[in-house]
């Protein structure tokens, strides 16, 4: 699981008292200006991380016949269907668990969180259905790989010959009670590039987010005698094979990690021997400036002076990238920390007002309500948001689509002819808003992620027929066209 550090109260504890304060433009209506010039919505990454480990956020419970996996997947649709209506546009699955995978691989063998039985598939494809499903939803699915953990012993012995430990053990080393992938070793990140590639070329995913792409912790006990420097080097080649498979592949899919929650320590507030870069070996700074990372979800599972000037360390080190710090929202649970929601709402405020997104561990604990957590959250989001647009890697958007509309009854038909974005080959989809004729009144948004060129679209109130449709393309890098009127 995700690591965390107790949170305590001291000087830079002062700057959770303003970002108490950054509450208040919740109540503010949205206003958001529109023309062919000028963005139709906000940009920000609302993300949640879906659990598969041992089913805790979804599957749930294993299931062994037709009937069980059907609730399998309406869970999943359930599930999505509220993280739609919260506002959230981005679910990270967690893909490949401990050195197994949710999905039909030639490389590792599936695991029996769906089926309670190692290597058993379901009677469908769980990462193919997340993306479906996602997809039709407007949400982006990225694909969540935990890298060097490999499980504890008795886990992996029930996979038999498929077990990592069996087929390469060349790879892995004794840790306490566990295996562990050995970032020292060029083949492990060769094994974990060839992965991830399966991936990207089998499914329709969005990004790659590596989480443990890190050297254990000493309690871990894992051995090794390298320098700092070395484990650097050996966490940063693994990095960069990964990126280099996937940009091979799809180069607009975004690649992130989950590091450490601090980067370092700072001027004035120490991160007490545990952050990314020096207790670790986990450089994710270095990795965003060489353009081997697209964004980082740093773990920032604190609260008041551990959280606020650590978050602004790394939106200052961001190079231009999204930094979307992760809430351990589960520690609004009785059973945890008991945390008030004024710590999570107050997070969040503070981190829009810097133009930074926000993830959330996990979904569980945001679809429970917990403490609130849901209802504060659809408020918080009440106005969709697109993701940041990749302008480092394309900065070109596609042509604006010409539409045509037809009315009939009460129902428009909007049509429009597809467009091909300037890099041959780059995936267009398209958005179609409704532009309110009130002044002021912000853009709304019908539909979203469309791969195909028509819409149907039966208003509430017979009054906004009368409003204007238009329709922009998106590619795949985030790039919105301009809308012809």
């Amino acid at each position: 699981m995700k690591k965390t550090i107790t949170s305590f109260i001291g000087f830079w504890g002062l700057c959770g008292l303003l970002a108490a304060q950054t509450l208040s433009f919740l109540n503010a209506p949205d206003t958001v200006c529109y023309s062919r010039e000028v963005t139709l919505l906000p940009r920000e990454v609302r993300a949640v991380w879906l659990t598969t480990i041992g089913g805790l956020d979804w599957p749930g419970r294993p299931a062994q016949n037709a009937a069980g996996w059907q609730r399998q997947r309406n869970d999943l649709c359930n599930q999505l269907d509220q993280l739609k209506a919260a506002g959230i546009n981005t679910v990270i699955v967690q893909t490949r668990i401990r050195g197994t995978v949710i999905y039909p691989s030639a490389l590792e063998p599936f695991d029996d969180c769906f089926t309670g039985q190692p290597d058993r598939q379901p009677d469908y494809d769980p990462l193919a259905l997340c993306v479906e499903e996602c997809h039709k939803r407007g949400l982006e699915c990225h694909a969540w790989v935990v890298c060097f953990p490999v499980g504890k012993f008795a886990q992996q012995k029930r996979y038999g010959k498929r077990a990592i430990n069996v087929r390469r053990p060349d790879l892995v080393k004794r840790a306490a009670a566990e295996w562990i992938m050995d970032p020292a070793k060029p083949a492990t990140a060769t094994y974990l590039a060839d992965l991830c590639r399966e991936i990207v070329e089998h499914y329709a995913v969005d990004g790659i987010q590596l989480d443990y792409i890190r050297y254990p912790e000493h309690e871990v006990g894992f051995p090794c005698r390298l320098s700092l420097a070395e484990k650097q080097a050996n966490v940063t080649r693994c990095v960069r094979a990964v990126h280099d498979a996937v940009k091979s592949v799809r180069p607009w899919v975004k690649l992130s990690c989950s590091p450490v929650g601090k980067y370092a320590d700072l001027p004035r507030q120490s991160s007490r021997g545990w952050n990314a870069r020096d207790a670790v070996a986990q450089d994710a700074v270095k990795w965003l400036g060489e353009g081997l990372m697209d964004w980082l979800a740093p773990m920032m599972y604190f609260q008041g002076q551990n959280f606020y000037p650590f978050a602004c360390d790394w939106q200052e080190r961001s190079n231009g990238h999204p930094i979307v710090p992760g809430l351990g929202i589960y520690f609004l649970s009785e059973k945890e920390r008991d945390w008030p929601l004024s710590v999570i709402s107050a997070e969040m405020g503070f981190l829009r007002r810097q133009g930074m997104g926000h993830a959330f561990f996990r979904t569980r604990f945001l679809l429970d309500d917990t403490k609130g957590l849901l209802r504060f959250t659809a408020a918080h989001n009440r106005q969709p948001a697109l993701w940041p647009a990749m302008t480092w890697a394309d900065s070109i958007a596609p042509p604006a689509p010409r539409s045509q509309i037809r009315r009939e009854g009460y129902t428009l038909h909007v049509s429009w002819q597809a467009v091909a974005d300037d890099r041959p080959g780059t995936p267009v989809r398209y958005n179609v808003y409704r532009l309110p004729r009130q002044e002021g009144a912000a853009p709304v948004l019908l539909a979203q992620n469309l791969d195909h060129t028509q819409f149907s679209y039966t208003p509430a109130l017979p009054s906004l027929l009368y409003d204007t449709i238009v329709v922009t393309a998106l590619d795949a890098y985030g790039n919105e066209s301009t809308y012809n009127p």
